[in-house]
């Protein structure tokens, strides 16, 4: 039996009693069954809306399981084809390569500065070159020239 049941029943039991609501045991007790009711509505509507809510929850949960199973796919995916890349873009160069070419892969730390020309090129370049002052941009060939400056407060620091 369900709570609305019971207080139905306890309503019909009252009833049943024939009393007397004029007298202050009846007042009462007709007082006690309209708040069961009022209270095993109550409940009812509860209980309503928290199945609502947890069959929302249910698809919101199944909804991001599909996003999450997507969004690994697409993850598996892409790295497939950065592993494709990149074993194509090397597959024909050997180590000694990369060394006729100059590159240095020694334990030394090395910074890299970037600058952005005028016209719009973005070039890296190390600290040989931006002690030499100047280099040409080479897309459009100006000459980009560079002054290394300290901050006053950099310089009162040291001394």
């Amino acid at each position: 039996m369900t709570i609305s049941e019971k207080a139905a029943y306890q309503k019909g039991l009252m009833d049943g009693l024939n009393l007397d609501t004029e007298k202050p045991e009846g007042k009462m007790i007709a007082s006690i069954v309209e708040l069961l009711g009022d209270i095993a509505k109550r409940i009812t509507d509860i209980e309503e809306t928290t199945i609502a809510i947890s069959d929302e929850l249910d698809e919101i949960e199944e909804d991001l399981d599909a996003i999450e199973d997507f969004i690994m796919d697409y993850d598996e995916d892409e790295d497939d084809d950065e592993d494709e890349d990149y074993e194509d873009d090397f597959a024909n160069y050997d180590e000694d390569d990369f060394e006729d070419e100059g590159f240095d892969f020694g334990d030394e730390e090395t910074t890299i500065y970037e600058v952005t020309c005028a016209c719009g090129c973005v070039i890296d370049f190390d600290e040989e070159t931006l002690e030499a002052g100047s280099m040409e941009c080479p897309e459009c060939g100006e000459t980009l020239e560079f002054s290394v400056e300290e901050d006053e407060e950099e310089e009162t620091e040291e001394e």
